[in-house]
């Protein structure tokens, strides 16, 4: 794919936004094709205690504001940007756009009021202790460029999605999720949110209906159906169903060529953090040991 010749036109367009926490060894590359969309991104950093800021630099605009949870920093980040662009793309900071999604994006914010959809999805690529993961990777897709007032963050405790109102379309390339944090930081972030998505599952939390939520189809797109199979997953036998799906992520897709980083990110991400969930579920609904 070509891209477009006039990048200054489809770079006051859209404004890039970047949540950021601590991400001072990927967030220059993030940043540095962000800027091919969008020369000034706007970031939005929840107070971080490395170097972040320093490896942001003066090229973007930069606001600080705690983090209360990952839904409700992304819709405040949407309202804030909503009436100075026509469009928006939300990146997580160690998301690290291609060239051929530089490419796919630039074309559609050429095309302007032409273009086809009112948003469109990129699909991100898994690494894991710094190797990109071919087989054992969920390489998911995400909603993650929409028109101004086309799209929010569902309210969600844990996998939350940006929805919008209209059909969606691919768009070529990727995000490569680079994922910059350590083995300890990565397991301590995923208990966190087993208890997340344990909590989710138990309905025990308050939801709000900001821009809907993404709702699970077989027949959707990538994302519905993966929501479907997530719900399919989730009526089989606890235990089981995190050993099955181990089986399928490291056999079946094959993620033992991977090597020994796709045993690692299988195990880790598709059994341990599975049963993680599944041993939580069960100790809330057995109550408080005696």
């Amino acid at each position: 794919m070509t891209v477009p010749e006039d990048r200054n036109l489809a770079r006051v367009r859209c404004r890039v936004v970047v949540l950021t926490f601590n991400c001072e060894g990927i967030i220059a590359e993030t940043l540095a094709q962000a800027r091919r969309i969008d020369p000034r991104p706007f970031v939005v950093d929840s107070y971080s205690k490395d170097a972040t800021l320093a490896q942001v630099g003066a090229e973007a605009e930069v606001v600080q504001r705690p983090f209360s949870n990952y839904a409700e920093q992304r819709n405040w980040a949407i309202a804030q940007v909503a009436a100075s662009s026509s469009w928006q793309l939300h990146l997580d900071a160690d998301e690290v756009l291609d060239d051929e999604a530089v490419a796919a994006i630039l074309q559609v914010l050429q095309a302007g009021d032409a273009a086809t959809h009112q948003a469109y999805l990129l699909r991100r690529v898994d690494y894991f202790m710094g190797k990109r993961l071919r087989h054992s990777g969920l390489n998911p897709w995400h909603l993650r460029l929409f028109r101004s007032g086309q799209g929010a963050c569902e309210q969600r405790l844990y996998d939350q999605h940006f929805v919008s109102p209209h059909p969606t379309r691919r768009l070529a390339g990727c995000m490569h999720d680079k994922n910059a944090l350590t083995l300890t930081d990565w397991t301590a972030r995923h208990n966190r949110w087993s208890d997340l998505e344990a909590a989710e599952l138990l309905g025990g939390h308050a939801s709000a209906a900001v821009g809907g939520s993404l709702q699970p189809r077989l027949l959707g797109d990538a994302r519905q159906r993966t929501r479907w199979l997530k719900a399919a997953y989730y009526r089989m036998p606890g235990g089981l169903r995190a050993a099955a799906y181990f089986v399928y992520r490291y056999v079946f897709r094959l993620g033992f060529l991977d090597g020994r980083e796709g045993l690692y990110f299988a195990f880790l991400q598709g059994l341990w953090f599975r049963l993680l969930v599944d041993a939580k579920l069960h100790e809330a609904r057995s109550g408080p040991p005696r």
